[in-house]
């Protein structure tokens, strides 16, 4: 099951970080950040080429309410982003009744390597599982993401196998690792 999960009243915080409701005051931050190269071909879409680009999806965030902005406490600015959209493990007979959703994520490479997106994504499984009563999560990576991997892993995901993303806006397919973590307090039965 895809539930509807509203975040546009939530406000996650931890020790560095606040995840809140994307305000289209945001854009310069987004923009800067999603403007970079090889920052959203990370995660399968190519960087923005213009602010209006970055206003177009911004626009598109605040409407299906399912992003966090991830702002920086420090400099309290927007460095990055987590979503949570339909997961690709519905489609196995045996998640078909959970309610799932997929976590995707980019952090501004200004802030790679300091474990803001691990913190990020654990304040999401919080949320997801504590508030939203969710049974599961998914997430990915392409095979070369690294990064990305050592973030799955610390959040406690467990590796479910390969799997093929296709990206629209590049109009590709990405050979991609999938996990899943089950609520510990949800799917005792599984």
């Amino acid at each position: 099951m895809n539930p509807v999960i509203d975040i546009s009243n939530a406000v996650l915080e931890s020790e560095r970080l606040i995840l809140r409701f994307w305000q289209m005051e945001d854009l310069s931050d987004f923009y800067e950040y999603a403007s970079v190269p090889g920052v959203g071909e990370m995660a399968g879409w190519k960087h923005h080429e213009s602010i209006e680009e970055s206003k177009k999806i911004l626009s598109l965030f605040i409407e299906e309410k399912d992003v966090f902005a991830i702002v920086s406490k420090e400099e309290r600015k927007v460095i990055g982003s987590v979503g949570l959209k339909k997961s690709w493990a519905e489609v196995f007979p045996e998640y078909q009744e959970l309610k799932m959703k997929e976590i995707g994520y980019v952090l501004s490479k200004d802030y790679w390597g300091r474990g803001l997106m691990t913190e990020a994504v654990q304040q999401t499984i919080r949320f997801c599982f504590d508030i939203q009563g969710i049974d599961a999560l998914t997430v990915g990576h392409f095979i070369d993401n690294k990064r990305s991997r050592r973030v799955i892993e610390k959040c406690g995901f467990q590796y479910f196998g390969p799997g093929e993303f296709y990206s629209s806006q590049l109009q590709k397919s990405f050979p991609e690792m999938r996990y899943i973590l089950l609520n510990p307090l949800n799917t005792s039965g599984i």
